[in-house]
């Protein structure tokens, strides 16, 4: 009978797009490669076999990467993502925290791009990654600025990007004073108290942030 045919990788990926678009069940996404297969010539497999290679597929997430000695400003935030159904009825019954991931991101402001990410617990906060997430883009190319709300504005954070060379455009908290040892934190939090929150996005180019919300 001969070997068994296998499915190339390139398209079982193509299959892997195929079903995340159009959130596609692996047996709805089995009949839709045996049509296929049907006009190509393709043979289909079964639903398990093409579970198994989809969830096998190693798709690096910065391949395609745009190349650039461009210095780069980043802006960085965080989605949350539930990993369990059980969390609702736990919180409903027994009073509990619903549990969920936190996936972080650094944008680049310019191209628009993923060019670093981390995965978290809930209980990891905003500013405790961070530094992971300049030194994943900073691998990518030259990090000169970086835009954060205030879940970032911490004089810890300011003293590493100081020690790195950013320059930090933070968007103040609230009740942020201007007792901080960090000299460019104190700058920040006067500058934003003296132009309020308009002013201040304007002169610092704040808005560009909207970038990594929309990814």
């Amino acid at each position: 009978m001969g070997r068994p045919f296998t499915l190339t990788s390139s398209y079982v990926h193509f299959l892997a797009v195929v079903r995340y678009l159009f959130s596609m069940p692996y047996r709805q996404l089995e009949g839709f490669a045996r049509a296929l297969g049907n006009i190509v010539g393709i043979p289909s497999g079964g639903y398990t076999g093409l579970r198994r290679r989809i969830l096998e597929l190693d798709v690096p997430p910065y391949a395609d990467l745009i190349g650039s000695n461009e210095p780069m400003t980043i802006a960085l935030d965080y989605t949350g993502v539930k990993v369990h159904k059980s969390g609702g009825w736990m919180e409903h019954v027994h009073s509990k925290k619903k549990r969920y991931i936190k996936v972080h991101f650094a944008v680049n402001v310019e191209t628009k791009e993923v060019v670093t990410m981390d995965v978290t617990t809930d209980a990891a906060h905003d500013s405790q990654v961070a530094e992971r997430l300049f030194n994943g883009a900073e691998a990518k190319g030259k990090v000169t600025k970086v835009l954060d709300d205030g879940a970032y504005d911490t004089t810890w954070l300011y003293d590493v990007l100081h020690h790195k060379g950013i320059d930090a455009v933070i968007k103040p908290k609230k009740n942020s004073i201007l007792n901080t040892r960090s000299e460019a934190r104190r700058y920040e939090v006067n500058l934003y108290r003296n132009l309020g929150h308009e002013g201040w996005a304007e002169v610092k180019g704040y808005g560009r942030r909207r970038s990594v919300e929309t990814a």
